[in-house]
């Protein structure tokens, strides 16, 4: 799996990568190269604890099915 260095010399480390080191934003990482010349990536410590979406608790539980063009339909009339 490749990425690419930008400009400034960032790189995005990749999803498969940062799954396996169960890795989210906010998480610190070390790198090194190793004896073969090898680029190694370490998670420094534990990674702060991730703030909850205030939307998590409700996405998913609506019990109206609405249809795009009907709620747009709604939406639209509120304003005439």
């Amino acid at each position: 799996m490749t990425t690419t260095l930008t400009r400034k010399g960032r790189v995005t480390i990749p999803k498969q990568i940062r799954d396996a080191l169960n890795m989210q934003p906010g998480c610190s990482v070390q790198f090194g190269v190793n004896q073969e010349g090898d680029v190694v990536i370490h998670k420094v410590g534990a990674c702060p604890s991730r703030k909850p979406d205030r939307f998590d608790s409700v996405r998913g539980k609506a019990d109206i099915k609405w249809r795009t063009d009907d709620l747009m339909a709604l939406l639209r009339a509120e304003k005439e």
